[in-house]
């Protein structure tokens, strides 16, 4: 009985294109920006998941799967991002995206 529950919602929700996701903001704290290293890591660590994975900042917004795109945002010390999860995975995308840029680049807000 729950999975037939469970599959009526995601027909609904599929039928009527409601878009699920995660989006968490960030505060950039690393003193050199976004240069190579840690944008690599990212790109990285993104590419481990199927999940659509999108940074926003005040630059514009880039796949954080797309090196040269990532750099191009001119991430500085202080600036702000938004990142949200689309997909299958989200979830686990969102926590280790998240542990990943609190280990030393950027502090949730």
């Amino acid at each position: 009985m729950p999975r037939t529950i469970i599959c009526k919602f995601w027909s609904f929700v599929a039928e009527k294109g409601f878009v699920i996701m995660i989006k968490k903001e960030f505060l950039w704290t690393s003193e050199y920006g976004m240069h190579a290293r840690p944008a690599g890591m990212l790109v990285s660590k993104a590419s481990e998941f199927e999940s659509n994975i999108v940074i926003s900042s005040g630059k514009g917004t880039a796949s954080a799967k797309g090196l040269f795109s990532l750099m191009g945002l001119g991430v500085k010390k202080g600036s702000k991002l938004s990142i949200t999860f689309e997909g299958t995975d989200e979830e686990k995308a969102s926590q280790n995206i998240t542990d990943f840029l609190k280990d030393g680049f950027a502090e949730e807000l």
